[in-house]
């Protein structure tokens, strides 16, 4: 049995186990690894294809979109259906559209594709986030996933600038395959009911004793909400920021660099994060983490030069790291079924093709990449007041899940 110290309670069960832990991992870095790689394979679509910074965005956002809807898909069955089934089936999904983009190269056909890949992705990465949240330690576990997640975002914008774009749908198709070759470790039913939480009640004599609660579903959904905003910031940021920074004073060569070498940077994210998540409780830092990373989007609106843009990559990756533990590990405390931990990526596809489009639409009407970033900083904002509502909402009903780590 886990217990934080606010009094929330979690049995262990068999997604505790290494083997779980590690084929959920993996399998979300597999099904993330477009939305992690982003910067560059937009970069590639212009240089390769020939494609316009709008239609760069439209392909962006199909292809995330798709891992919403993939995502939604997994929500609807995952609590009910064999779990290595719906692997399987995602993995084929996302496997055929990827060699079909080999292919079929023009505008048109890559975008439906891509948003079919997105699919299969969604329902893969869906079916591995409910993996990790059924940890007992849902903040340590999403923390060994971010580590993991920002050391293949460093790999990917490392190495894939060296490949074609066959090359890289190629690198695609091989992620997915690998994963099924350890399809066995993968936990087939869910351990426990939604939203139902176990808390530890002191009395006013020492002792101890346990309550059942049921949690609103206000709370999952508000989250999810959040996640939708932040995303949009997150995706507009990491479409453009690239081709923003090459119509500026910075180094294209520099911004290269800094894309990969802030992304390791984002491992000291996750200590940092799952520390203060156990002084501190999960909403607070959120909180502020929120407001910063608006801040740092919005201080490229007065120029990019090489070093702030340097400085906004480093905490921009930062950030992301404490949004995304924190985010995943409240709706992980809320319910242990994975049905709303398989929104999560739904709710970042959604978020990420919302993102890439309303950029787009600002560039369409040539209002430029600085009211690019001021939307960003928006979406952020905006994200942290859905946050704090339900925070204080959820103080009042639950303060031992409203400060859980």
């Amino acid at each position: 049995m886990a217990a934080d110290q606010s009094g929330l309670v979690h049995h262990k069960t068999n997604f505790d186990d290494w083997r779980s832990l590690t084929i959920g991992v993996y399998m979300a870095l597999a099904g993330y690894a477009v939305m992690v790689g982003l910067p560059v394979i937009s970069t590639a679509w212009v240089n390769h294809l020939s494609f316009t910074e709008v239609e760069v965005g439209r392909v962006a956002g199909a292809d995330l979109a798709g891992l919403a809807i993939g995502a939604v898909i997994a929500a609807l069955f995952v609590a009910r259906i064999d779990r290595r089934y719906m692997t399987v089936a995602a993995a084929a999904v996302a496997i055929g559209a990827n060699i079909l983009c080999i292919y079929y190269q023009s505008y048109e056909v890559t975008l439906w594709l891509r948003l079919l890949a997105g699919t299969g992705a969604g329902v893969y990465t869906g079916v591995a986030v409910a993996t990790i949240a059924g940890h007992s330690r849902p903040a340590f576990a999403f923390g060994v996933e971010l580590f993991a997640f920002a050391a293949s975002q460093g790999a990917e914008l490392k190495f894939l600038p060296f490949l074609s774009m066959n090359g890289i749908y190629l690198v695609l198709v091989a992620t997915f395959v690998v994963g099924l070759m350890f399809i066995s470790w993968l936990p087939r039913r869910p351990a426990e009911k939604s939203l139902d939480v176990e808390v530890d009640v002191e009395e006013p004599d020492g002792d101890h004793h346990l309550e059942h609660k049921h949690v609103p579903a206000y709370v999952p959904w508000l989250v999810l909400t959040a996640i939708v905003f932040t995303y949009i910031n997150i995706g507009a940021y990491w479409t453009y920021i690239e081709l923003a920074a090459s119509e500026s004073e910075a180094s294209p060569d520099w911004v290269a660099s800094m894309l990969w070498v802030s992304s390791v940077f984002s491992v000291i994210g996750c200590l940092f994060a799952v520390l203060l998540s156990n002084r501190y409780g999960l909403a607070r830092p959120l909180l502020v983490t929120l407001i910063f990373q608006a801040v740092i989007v919005v201080m490229l609106v007065q120029g990019i030069n090489n070093v702030n843009v340097a400085i906004s990559m480093f905490m921009f990756n930062f950030c992301w790291i404490f949004v995304d533990i924190y985010q995943a590990a409240t709706i992980a405390n809320v319910d242990r079924s994975g049905r709303f931990p398989a929104l999560i990526p739904a709710a970042q596809g959604l978020g990420n093709f919302l993102g890439p489009n309303l950029a787009a639409s600002v560039l369409a009407f040539n209002l430029g990449y600085n009211s690019v970033f001021i939307l960003c900083g928006a979406a952020s904002i905006t994200a942290m007041l859905v946050y704090l509502y339900m925070y204080l909402t959820l103080k009042k009903e639950i303060p031992a899940l409203a400060d859980s780590s």
